[in-house]
């Protein structure tokens, strides 16, 4: 997992396999996490939804800053 100084709960991360874009408003309706729930609190088996990447896969993304 991404260290918890990097990750705060709003902190958006982005595969950097992919590009896909986990945003903690919005959660993975997928995997049914909630909206709320900060990347940090993931359940161990939750995996990028788009290239099945694991979570240290992801690096947090500086506010204003989007995907592919």
């Amino acid at each position: 997992m991404i260290a918890a100084d990097r990750v705060g709960a709003s902190t958006r991360l982005e595969c950097r396999i992919c590009w896909y874009v986990y945003d903690p408003a919005e959660g993975d309706e997928a995997e049914q996490i909630p909206p709320g729930t900060p990347f940090n609190a993931l359940p161990p088996h939750w995996r990028c939804p788009q290239c099945d990447a694991g979570p240290d896969q992801f690096l947090p993304l500086a506010d204003g800053e989007a995907g592919a």
